[in-house]
């Protein structure tokens, strides 16, 4: 498969009302970058593209960006969190974070070969979190939540995401920081609740996220009736 026949792919698959509904949670996404093509489907046609396609091939899709369809940054994304080498792996995710720009290209993604040197997964994860892009900031947050919230975790991550500056980004790019940093609290509560309730009994949150974390933490189905009764007095 080259990657013309992938982009034929893309338009062959194309479901016009899936594509009105997703559009319309993504609006600040030019509407013209979208073909509507759902997850699964991207997401196989990634595999066929990853072992069908040369590797050359491949590799000229990873290095043409930006990407020109919202489903090629999915595809592109798909792949990475495929390969196994973890130097490869962590170039791929670095030299394509400059170019997401929506939450739904940024989330659900798991490069588990970066798992392969957790030391320095933690350190980029952590370096991500000071970016000046709001998606690789939201990234690094989702990295944090999705493999250092168990076994992996240390205090210091809670101070680091509790810290991100928000009022670095604007309109959408603020939004979506600051709900990661929300839903990163909220599992934190789930996961690791003595170290994390000090956060909100201490109000170190700003007014915004720590409203949204008491919130998401009471929807839970992980953290038990007595615990969102005591999060719920510090509303």
């Amino acid at each position: 498969m080259t990657r013309t026949e992938l982009e034929k792919r893309l338009l062959a698959e194309q479901d016009l009302k899936y594509r009105e509904f997703h559009t319309a949670l993504l609006p600040g996404i030019d509407p013209k970058t979208f073909i509507g093509v759902r997850v699964p489907t991207l997401r196989k046609l990634a595999q066929e593209f990853s072992k069908n396609a040369s590797p050359a091939e491949v590799e000229e899709f990873l290095q043409s960006l930006p990407h020109r369809y919202f489903e090629e940054n999915q595809i592109h994304l798909f792949i990475v969190e495929k390969i196994c080498d973890f130097e490869t792996c962590l170039r791929q995710v670095e030299s394509f974070l400059p170019y997401i720009d929506n939450w739904a290209v940024c989330d659900g993604k798991s490069p588990k070969a970066l798992l392969k040197d957790t030391t320095r997964f933690e350190s980029k994860a952590l370096e991500w979190l000071k970016s000046d892009k709001a998606y690789t900031v939201r990234f690094g947050v989702n990295m944090l939540m999705a493999f250092f919230l168990d076994e992996r975790f240390r205090e210091e991550h809670l101070k680091r995401v509790a810290t991100v500056d928000e009022n670095r980004f604007e309109g959408a790019d603020r939004y979506y920081v600051q709900m990661v940093v929300a839903w990163y609290f909220a599992t934190a509560l789930a996961k690791q609740w003595n170290v994390a309730l000090p956060y909100i009994q201490k109000k170190k949150l700003s007014p915004w996220i720590h409203a949204k974390t008491i919130q998401k933490a009471c929807e839970s189905y992980r953290i038990a009736a007595k615990e969102k009764a005591l999060l719920r007095t510090y509303k």
